[in-house]
């Protein structure tokens, strides 16, 4: 048994995992020098959950594949105050606007690092593994058992001695903690496989679920699995489909035929059958009436699949275990709730409720235990920028950007997914809207070299329209310029958006007046008036004589048409 000043040494570490004596009083019954009894099934929701169930084993590996997507960063924190803020920022919900504001607080806070011990440890957490099948080990353990037990090995001598070199994901299922009485809850760790090994618990990194179970034993020092609540979904799941398996591989005779006049011998009944056979199976037979001298009764074997409702409990398990783990049931293939949209939106939930949830969880205790070894002002985080699905249509974002003057070039460049100029100076100023003054209730005082200068601005922008230098913003206007010029009326145009009016009826003969030749320009459309009205005069009479002469062709029909009937009478009479 470890000495009081031993149990004191680790209490004060700042790698233990131990709470204050007076608060493991009030929650411990009595805690001696044992192994702390963990009341949870986590073989159970292995062998039965991830290794048996189908739907267990897509949900896992849904998030398992999407989280090891996102690559991890390390950075030097240069403002704490900022820091927090970007962590509550990212432990909601994220969408664009969220992620670009999150990214600057993260610019303001953090120094971005490269080439660290720590990105070589994670890169390469063990000879075995990769940082992607590392990260998938310890979710999925946690996503099954609650548990996530991470296993650091230091070298015993050299500089980097107490410096973790090696990681390694342990079973959770085999893992249990041992205590060493009310000053030392957690003693150390054991490892169940082959054997007993222990581990000291500063070696490894407990994350857990909450556990809301206290009975004073320290079993709610494990992490509670989310197939707990959902055990009765997963064994409705399992039963569901052996039950259908079962079912399948246990078909018989759907029934009996018998003959209520008396027994059939049985070469009656195998002559009988063969004729049912024959006459009444098959597609060509479906539907037809069956006629029988005899009086038949019918006995049932069993019920169909149908009848035993399978397909709806199966569904309906389905439903209830991906609630448990947050994951949008559309993205298990389920036809009736799958759209484009749906799985569009789908995905987006997926990363949202259970993927980043997740990866938040881990960067934090990371950062408690893993870090500090390296540095004081180190911190581990997730890129969640490189999630497509929270990336909105970039034409939206991209107009977002250049109404947003408050931003420099560099700033809208990183939140449209660009990244930092960083060989020109200027995408590091702020531009800023020439019509915008500040506000101080101060009065301006004007240069006098401005004072001097008299600017028709309207003038200059009348330039602007070729052959116009009479442009108003009311009508009365336009009339009251259009008898200068010889003539009456108004005309309007849209110029830059917005409409404007000018003298006389058309701008042509607004043109002509220009060119002081407004009367040739009316004695012209007079003319052409005069032409128009003589063709449609000429086109009138022209239409007249065709009609005129369409009646003169059916008199003559019609009278030819007299004259042979009574040329056919006369013939008759002969």
């Amino acid at each position: 048994m470890a000495s009081f000043w031993q149990n004191l040494l680790n209490s004060v570490s700042t790698k233990n995992q131990n709470t204050n004596i007076d608060y493991n009083k009030a929650i411990y019954n009595y805690l001696g020098d044992k192994l702390v009894w963990n009341p949870e099934k986590d073989e159970t929701y292995i062998n039965k959950g991830y290794r048996y169930n189908s739907t267990i084993y897509s949900i896992v590996n849904l998030i398992n594949k999407a989280a090891s997507t996102i690559p991890f960063q390390v950075y030097e924190v240069k403002n704490d105050n900022d820091l927090k803020r970007y962590k509550a920022m990212t432990s909601g919900e994220l969408n664009t606007s969220v992620l670009s504001k999150s990214e600057r607080l993260k610019k303001s806070s953090l120094i971005e690092l490269d080439g660290t011990e720590i990105h070589e440890l994670l890169n390469r957490p063990n000879p075995a593994q990769s940082f992607s099948a590392f990260l998938q080990e310890i979710i999925a353990f946690g996503k099954l058992t609650g548990n996530r037990y991470i296993y650091g090995i230091t070298p015993e001598t050299g500089r980097a001695a107490g410096k973790f070199k090696e990681l390694y994901v342990l079973p959770s299922q085999v893992v249990e903690i041992n205590s060493g009485g009310l000053m030392q809850p957690v003693k150390d760790y054991s490892l169940e496989y082959n054997g007993s090994h222990k581990i000291p618990a500063e070696q490894i990194l407990h994350i857990k679920d909450f556990n809301p179970f206290y009975d004073g034993t320290g079993s709610h020092l494990y992490g509670m699995s989310p197939l707990k609540a959902g055990l009765r979904s997963m064994v409705a799941n399992n039963e569901a489909l052996t039950t259908g398996v079962k079912y399948l591989q246990n078909q018989t005779a759907r029934g009996v035929l018998m003959s209520e006049e008396g027994d059939l011998t049985e070469t009656q009944a195998r002559a009988l059958k063969q004729k049912f056979k024959n006459q009444y199976q098959g597609s060509e037979n479906a539907g037809d009436v069956i006629i029988t001298p005899k009086k038949l009764s019918w006995v049932n074997f069993g019920l169909n699949a149908s009848d035993l409702s399978l397909l709806e409990q199966y569904d309906s398990s389905i439903k209830d275990l991906c609630n448990i783990y947050n994951v949008p049931v559309q993205l298990l293939n389920n036809t009736s709730a799958s759209t484009y949209n749906n799985q569009k939106e789908a995905k987006k939930a997926l990363y949202q409720n259970a993927v980043i949830p997740e990866l938040i969880k881990v960067r934090d205790e990371l950062n408690r235990w893993l870090a500090p070894q390296f540095g004081e002002k180190l911190f581990i985080d997730f890129d969640f920028t490189v999630i497509p699905e929270l990336q909105e249509e970039m034409d939206k974002v991209v107009s977002q950007m250049s109404q947003a003057w408050w931003l420099t070039p560099n700033e809208k460049r990183e939140a449209t997914g660009f990244g930092v100029d960083d060989e020109n100076p200027e995408m590091d100023k702020y531009y800023v809207p020439a019509n915008l003054i500040p506000v101080t209730g101060e009065t301006l005082e004007i240069p006098e070299d401005l004072k001097e200068v008299n600017i028709d601005y309207f003038d200059l922008l009348k330039t602007e329209v070729v052959g116009s230098k009479d442009m108003y913003t009311t009508i009365q206007e336009a009339k009251d310029r259009a008898a200068p010029l010889g003539g009456a009326g108004y005309h309007s145009q849209v110029f830059r958006g917005g409409t404007i009016y000018m003298p006389l009826e058309t701008h042509e003969a607004y043109e002509a007046a220009i060119l002081g030749k407004l009367d040739e320009y009316y004695e012209e459309q007079i003319l052409q008036g005069e032409e128009i009205a003589q063709s449609q005069v000429e086109e009138e009479q022209l239409q007249q004589e065709s009609e005129n002469n369409s009646v003169i062709e059916k008199l003559d029909i019609d009278s030819k048409t007299d004259e042979w009937k009574a040329n056919k009478k006369a013939i008759q009479k002969l």
